[in-house]
């Protein structure tokens, strides 16, 4: 092989080793910046707080976006009762991504949080050792449809701010007003009581 041919083959072998490098340098940055969003997602604290809810005339519980937050009695943390996955459809529990995930009480709420993990792998948060769940029929922050709900083995309470379930029924905004009974000169009429009755919606695998 001649001079001239070495030194035209000599300056690419330079060159390979530096794409090599840079190909295990960019692996590495892309490794890093996975590890480091994974770790700044566990880092982010999960808050539960709470709201005025008007059909129901408390304050309730509430996860970041503002949904109102349930538990099922009598389950527990040691006894759970939903979980198939028709009952998960409708009330998904409310899941941080890790262990380390910090847990936040918001201004008003009592009560010790803690996190569970279900069969599946999902952690969830509790509240004195309540799993917390939302329901998939209240569309928009404020909305309590779940409350009292029978089904999947108990009845669904919202919880209130002192971390106890609620037992109070929804106010209805529809509900008619009072008639106020009128008397006639001719007659005199005796007016009856009427007992508004509620209708309670009806979903799959609620009643039984």
């Amino acid at each position: 092989m001649t001079d001239s041919r070495q030194q035209q083959i000599a300056p690419r072998r330079p060159r390979r080793r530096r794409t090599i490098i840079e190909i295990g340098l960019t692996a590495l940055a892309l490794a890093l910046g996975a590890a480091f969003a994974a770790m700044a997602l566990a880092s982010s604290p999960a808050t539960v707080g709470s709201a005025s809810s008007t059909a129901l005339g408390e304050r309730v519980l509430v996860n970041a976006k503002g949904r109102t937050l349930y538990v099922l009695t009598p389950e527990t943390s040691r006894h759970l009762l939903c979980t198939s996955s028709e009952c998960l459809k409708f009330w998904p529990p409310l899941t941080v991504p890790s262990r380390g995930t910090k847990l936040v009480r918001g201004a008003g709420v009592h009560g010790r949080l803690g996190i569970l993990q279900r069969k599946n792998g999902v952690l969830q948060v509790t509240l004195n050792g309540l799993p917390l769940y939302r329901f998939a029929e209240d569309r928009a922050s404020g909305e309590v449809n779940g409350q009292n709900f029978k089904g999947f083995g108990g009845i669904w309470h919202v919880l209130g701010v002192s971390g106890a379930p609620s037992s109070t029924a929804p106010v209805s905004a529809s509900a008619p007003a009072a008639s106020t009974p009128t008397t006639s000169t001719s007659t005199t009429t005796t007016p009856t009581m009427t007992t508004p009755t509620t209708t309670t919606p009806s979903y799959p695998g609620y009643q039984y």
